[in-house]
């Protein structure tokens, strides 16, 4: 099946019976152009009947702007993932003349708003919820957010990841199930991001209803004893840097993993290849994660684009000795 051709402005100033010159004007508000209100209702009038678009990025550039896009790395554990999809949206947009300028979230988030300020993007695209700030930021800029995680295109990942591992845990007969929080306060949205997905799932197998704890390196044994003690068999932890620290509680609880409590993470970090034992967890696909924000990012600034992808498995479960 043939694409239909884009409407132009020129497709804009046939309809209308104007020039091209005052479609442009018009479209694009520009100041100082007497312009009669028939002739702008003209203008509006044939651009909404032939779907057209304005080239945002276009615009952008033709008043000065950077065409810069911000991609703004989570400062969460998610392993190479992030990474791997940013290099392969900076390739895609480079070619349609975008430069992707990834920044990297941190307690503070004054540098990621001073981003949004100096950088002057014409689009900000982020994995996950921007903070406060941030979001505060890119509105007052007037830029387009693309917060690839809920994208279509991806379905709802925690509750594919939740179903992944719940579904793995009750196939090794686990039935009382906890969740480990991270316990640095900034972080904790993501882990109740993850954990709608494993509670969800908990309920689909008919389980219990989910422990919750947050640990850290000063109460892990504490919380580790108190878990198995109410019965906890198995931990989905926020992340793979949490579920490490799942592991330490294990240890210095002198208890073991899985014979005492089994453990599953989620973002395939390095790290969990060489823990004690070797970490279970889930791994992200980056060439789907990417694709979809390529698609999202494109069309938002009026580009053509390929069709976002259709709603696919952007995660696979690795097993290893923790489970």
């Amino acid at each position: 099946m043939e694409r239909t051709t884009r409407p132009t402005h020129a497709d804009v100033a046939r309809l209308a019976s104007v020039s091209t010159a005052t479609v442009s004007y018009v479209l694009n508000k520009s100041e100082g152009r007497r312009i009669s209100p028939r002739t702008r209702e003209a203008v509006y009038r044939a651009a909404e009947k032939l779907g057209y678009r304005p080239n945002a990025a276009a615009r952008n550039l033709a008043r000065g702007k950077s065409g810069v896009v911000l991609y703004v790395v989570p400062r969460v554990a998610v392993g190479e993932m992030p990474m791997q999809a940013g290099s392969r949206m900076t390739t895609e947009l480079a070619r349609r003349g975008l430069l992707q300028v990834q920044i990297f979230e941190t307690e503070d988030d004054q540098h990621v708003v001073d981003a949004v300020e100096n950088l002057d993007p014409v689009a900000v695209t982020s994995l996950f919820p921007l903070s406060a700030g941030a979001r505060s930021a890119v509105d007052t800029a007037n830029v387009p957010h693309v917060e690839i995680g809920t994208l279509p295109a991806l379905g709802d990942p925690h509750l594919s990841v939740g179903a992944i591992r719940v579904e793995h845990l009750a196939s090794r007969g686990h039935r009382k199930i906890a969740f480990a929080y991270t316990g640095v306060a900034k972080w904790r949205a993501l882990g109740d991001y993850w954990l709608e997905g494993v509670a969800r799932a908990a309920r689909a197998n008919d389980l219990p209803p989910i422990s919750v704890d947050d640990v850290t390196v000063d109460n892990a044994a504490a919380v580790v004893t108190r878990w198995v003690g109410d019965g906890v068999t198995a931990v989905c932890a926020q992340s793979d840097e949490i579920a490490c620290l799942v592991l330490y509680g294990i240890r210095e609880a002198g208890l073991r993993c899985p014979a005492d409590l089994a453990v599953i993470g989620v973002d395939a970090s390095p790290t969990g290849e060489i823990s004690s034992p070797p970490l279970t967890t889930v791994e992200f696909n980056p060439v789907a994660v990417a694709d979809a924000a390529i698609a999202a990012v494109l069309t938002e600034l009026g580009y053509p684009a390929q069709p976002a992808p259709q709603p696919t498995d952007i995660a696979r479960l690795i097993v290893r000795a923790s489970t």
